[in-house]
């Protein structure tokens, strides 16, 4: 490389400095600017302090603590008895249901509606729903204990756990799934699973919610 393209490069480079008196910076004026020029090894390089009026305005701890004012739109801000899930059209998320310890104690003792184990009758009923509210509090696992002679473990899997899936063990009838046909996914819905275009049918309807249920 030649001294003459090194110094056309040089020139091309200085020539894109910006001028400090440019720059959105805090600078000095009159001769403190002409004495810091004379002592400054970049003359052109700011002190990097930003001008306040470009760049906080308004100014930090300028403004009373609580003075800004929420805008408020009644009933989406209206945050009593408003969760989001409620407010998020757009997702449309769904009432979420969980099963706590005391739940599972209360299906193992007395069954659920579909299938319960004792006939919540008259006193007899209102006081066993209270002796499963006394015994849940202990929790899950007392439950099973307490009761593990009376054959509790029996509606578990081998050695009281819950059945794994037949394909971790290789074996096809080990803990095999069943699934009930009235809570399997409607023909309807597999047909337009395996062909599209029954979609666009304007007569084509779903029989009921996609959604399958276990034994």
């Amino acid at each position: 490389m030649s001294a003459t393209t090194v110094t056309n490069s040089i020139k091309a480079c200085s020539s894109r400095v910006v001028p400090v008196h440019k720059k959105y910076t805090l600078q000095s004026y009159g001769i403190w600017e002409r004495i810091r020029r004379i002592f400054a090894i970049a003359p052109d390089r700011s002190n990097g302090v930003p001008l306040n009026p470009q760049y906080r305005n308004p100014s930090p701890g300028s403004n009373e603590p609580f003075s800004f004012i929420d805008p408020v739109t009644f009933p989406a801000g209206d945050i009593a008895d408003n969760p989001y899930w409620k407010r998020d059209s757009r997702r449309s998320y769904p009432r979420l249901s969980f099963v706590t310890q005391k739940d599972a104690v209360g299906l193992l003792k007395l069954g659920s509606q579909s299938a319960p184990k004792i006939e919540l009758i008259g006193e007899a009923g209102t006081q066993a729903l209270t002796e499963v509210q006394k015994e849940s509090e202990a929790g899950l696992a007392a439950y099973i204990r307490k009761e593990e002679k009376n054959g509790i473990l029996t509606m578990f899997g081998k050695d009281g756990l819950p059945p794994f899936p037949s394909g971790s063990s290789l074996n096809q009838k080990a803990g095999k799934y069943h699934l009930a046909e009235e809570n399997s996914y409607p023909n309807r819905w597999v047909l337009s699973t395996l062909y599209p275009v029954l979609i666009h049918d304007s007569n084509f309807r779903f029989e009921s919610y996609p959604c399958r249920n276990f034994q």
